[in-house]
């Protein structure tokens, strides 16, 4: 059933969904943390670069985007700096900014991160929250109307700052002759302002917060959903319960489904609740059932935590995901889809690092060494030798694990970004394809002379030689394993 699922991300058309919610601008703040400052008992970041990114309702108007949608977002910024930033981010993404309100009198929404080696050390949140002043409130509501007849779906991000007020959920859930769906993502505890809505679709918490029913017993997601179907007269309630995939019923009782999430080592958690509801509303508004719509939306969910970061799902990886659950979780990419997500690293101005190898048998000094390759810049690609490779490099009898099993194993790491497969004896094409802003090798390479060292260094990259950890080698520890084996 998984492989026809695919069909929904690709329509005849684009969906065309609006999107009206809490629009927030996500600042990461980049930077190395090496000593403690002797003003007060903590880290001293030493800043290195920044990046901005759509938060909020613009998150989600971003992954509906990258799945393909025809996309209208509305929403309400301040008159500064940062709004202008939003719409710049908007419009670089093929999104009309013209959705926006500007409300002078509140500062547009911000969260400043500060990380080190993707580590979030402190987040810094800049806002007013509080309800729309009448005037405001009703030029989002210009925006909002003619969006509202031409729309397959309606998507309504409430991250409880204020844009959501009883006026615009009227205008949004119970508009006289509503044909679209209209899918919330919903915040607080009074679930009845929804009312009229078609799915809601809190996480685990949230669920838990609205009906008081602690969703780890047998049936406590059934009771909380049938509660929340009744509280805000729902078709349907769908709950995000982590590791524990996805629950949903109808209103009526009548069918549910619970999707388990495909097993995944999760990273980071950020904007996987916008994906999801990106995913589903995308997804029903192609013409998937409910069902479909949920397992490609715990595919989604899938990919996306196992990335740093708010980033945006596209169709390619959903569908290796649901190709192959176990190794594919949107880090091990063939070439192509590798280039295309490092042009947007890239264009993102983040630092890319490349190394290479069999990884036949991993240990403990490959880890090693991949994390402090890792040390070097924002996201470590790794290129695998294929099969028919490592039997040209090392002889019969190698590999001894699959090129399939040893790029899983890779990417399964925290510190590995992508992995891609190559099938020539050197990395060089691919070292030429990627240009990595730094190329690690291992200090055993020295003498040798590193492969792609020339094109790197001509291109304005640096070339590392890594410390390799005394004792530790793949076919040392085959070696020993066939002496254990030899007859006494």
């Amino acid at each position: 059933m998984r492989q026809g699922l695919a069909r929904w991300l690709h329509p005849e058309r684009p969906p065309r969904i609006l999107i009206v919610g809490d629009m927030i601008l996500d600042r990461y703040q980049y930077g190395s943390t090496e000593r403690v400052s002797p003003e007060a008992p903590i880290v001293v970041l030493a800043a290195s670069r920044e990046e901005h990114l759509l938060g909020g309702c613009g998150n989600v108007a971003n992954n509906l985007k990258a799945l393909g949608a025809d996309v209208a977002c509305c929403s309400v910024v301040g008159g500064d700096e940062s709004a202008a930033r939003v719409r710049e981010l908007l419009a670089a993404r093929g999104i009309d900014p013209a959705g926006l309100v500007t409300d002078v009198t509140r500062p547009t929404i911000r969260k400043t991160r500060l990380v080190s080696q993707n580590q979030q050390l402190l987040r810094i949140d800049e806002e007013q929250v509080r309800p729309l002043s009448r005037e405001v409130e009703d030029a989002l509501l210009q925006r909002v109307t003619p969006h509202l007849q031409r729309a397959d779906v309606v998507v309504v991000s409430d991250y409880g700052k204020g844009s959501l007020t009883d006026r615009v959920l009227d205008a949004l859930c119970r508009q006289p002759g509503r044909k679209a769906r209209v899918l919330v993502d919903p915040k607080g505890r009074n679930y009845a302002r929804y009312k009229g809505a078609s799915i809601l679709t809190p996480n685990k918490l949230e669920a838990e917060t609205a009906t008081g029913i602690n969703l780890d017993g047998p049936d406590g997601p059934r009771g909380a959903a049938l509660q929340l179907c009744r509280m805000a007269g729902l078709e349907a309630a769908v709950i995000t319960l982590g590791a524990r995939g996805m629950y949903c019923s109808l209103a009526d009782g009548s069918k549910e489904w619970s999707i388990p999430a495909l097993a995944r080592s999760v990273y980071d958690v950020t904007g996987a609740g916008d994906t999801v509801i990106a995913t589903l509303a995308f997804s029903l508004a192609a013409g998937a059932s409910l069902e479909e719509a949920m397992q490609l939306a715990t595919a989604a969910a899938g990919v996306v935590v196992q990335r740093f970061g708010v980033v945006a799902v596209t169709p390619a990886d959903i569908e290796r995901a649901l190709a192959d659950p176990v190794h594919s979780g949107g880090k091990v990419v063939d070439r192509a889809e590798l280039l295309e997500q490092l042009a947007a690293e890239r264009a993102a101005g983040r630092r890319i690092v490349f190394t290479n190898g069999c990884f036949d048998v991993l240990h403990v000094g490959h880890l090693q060494y991949l994390q402090e390759a890792r040390a070097l810049g924002d996201l470590l690609v790794v290129g695998v030798n294929g099969d028919e490779s490592v039997r040209r490099l090392k002889g019969e009898g190698r590999p001894v694990n699959r090129q399939e099993d040893r790029a899983a194993l890779l990417a399964g790491l925290q510190c590995v970004s992508l992995v891609t497969l190559f099938t020539e004896d050197t990395p060089l094409e691919l070292i030429r394809a990627v240009s990595p802003h730094v190329l690690v090798k291992g200090s055993d390479w020295e003498s040798k002379g590193v492969v792609g060292r020339e094109w790197v260094e001509s291109h304005g990259g640096r070339v590392v030689l890594a410390p390799l950890r005394e004792g530790y080698s793949s076919t040392a520890t085959l070696e020993r394993l066939a002496r254990a084996e030899e007859p006494r």
